[in-house]
C-alpha cells in the first residue's frame, strides 16, 4: 500500500475547475515531483493533498486513511507538512520560534533532537537563530520554511517550488538537503522547475497540464524521453 495515494481528484476555485482528474502515489522513503508548466496545477495538487483546497471529487489517502476532506491543522498531525511556495515565514519572530511553530502540535519528547537535526541540515539557521525572518535572505527563508516543515516530524515532506528564484549556490544548498533527507529514508513529494536537480535525486516523475497527468515515469525515462522535455518542459 502506498504511503500516499491520490485517486483521480478533481479540484475547483470557484466555477474554475484546476484539476481533472489527478492521480499519483508516493511510497514509503521515495522521493516524487510534480513537473509542469505554471498554471498546470502542480500546487492546486498540493494544497488539495494538504487540505487547502480539498478534492471536489477524487479521494486523498495516506497511510490507509481517508484524507480528502480532513481540515487542514488535523493533516499535519496525522503526518503530513507542507512547506508552502513563497516561503511564508513569520517575519517579525525569530528563526528559533519559526522552527518552534513547527513543533507547536507535538507532545512528543524528540523536538530537541530534531532542532539539532534541522541545524546539522542547514547551519545557516543555527549562526541567525535568534536573527528576525523578515531580515533573512530569501535562500535563507527557504532554508528556514523546509525547516519549519520538517519540525512537525512528518512522515511526508511536500515542497512547494522549492529554489524558486534562488542564487545557484543556495539551491544547491537545497538539493543537498534534500539528498540527506533521502538517505534517511524521507518520503518527499516536491514541485521545482529545475528538472535537472530532480532527475539527480527523484525516483519519479508526474507531468501536469491544464490540471491533468500527462506522463509518468522513473527519471531514466525523463532522461531519455526528448518528446516530453521538447513538448511539456519549457519554463
Amino acid at each position: 500500500m502506498p504511503l500516499l495515494e491520490v485517486a483521480d481528484i478533481h479540484t475547483y476555485y470557484g466555477a474554475i475547475q484546476a484539476l481533472r482528474g489527478v492521480s499519483l502515489t508516493v511510497e514509503e522513503g521515495e522521493v516524487v515531483t510534480i513537473i509542469g508548466s505554471n498554471g498546470a496545477g502542480k500546487s492546486t495538487t498540493l494544497r488539495s493533498i494538504a487540505g487547502l483546497t480539498p478534492a471536489a471529487l477524487g479521494t486523498v489517502t495516506f497511510d490507509g486513511r481517508d484524507i480528502t476532506r480532513v481540515p487542514a491543522h488535523e493533516i499535519v498531525d496525522r503526518g503530513i507538512a507542507l512547506s508552502p511556495e513563497g516561503r511564508h515565514c513569520f517575519a517579525r519572530m525569530s528563526v528559533r520560534e519559526n522552527l518552534d511553530m513547527g513543533a507547536y502540535r507535538r507532545r512528543d519528547s524528540g523536538i530537541g533532537e530534531d532542532l539539532d537535526r534541522i541545524f546539522d541540515l542547514f547551519p545557516r539557521l543555527k549562526e541567525r537563530e535568534t536573527q528576525k525572518a523578515g531580515t533573512l535572505s530569501g535562500g535563507e527563508q527557504q532554508m528556514l520554511a523546509i525547516g519549519r516543515a520538517l519540525m512537525t516530524n512528518p512522515r511526508l515532506t511536500i515542497l512547494d517550488e522549492a529554489t524558486e528564484g534562488l542564487a545557484p549556490l543556495i539551491r544547491e544548498e537545497i538539493w543537498n538537503c534534500l539528498t540527506a533527507l533521502k538517505a534517511e529514508g524521507e518520503s518527499i513529494l516536491v514541485i521545482d522547475k529545475n528538472v535537472d536537480a530532480l532527475v539527480r535525486i527523484a525516483d519519479r516523475h508526474i507531468v501536469l497540464e491544464k490540471g491533468r497527468v500527462v506522463w509518468r515515469g522513473s527519471s531514466a525515462e525523463l532522461r531519455s524521453d526528448s518528446a516530453v522535455k521538447d513538448r511539456f518542459l519549457h519554463f
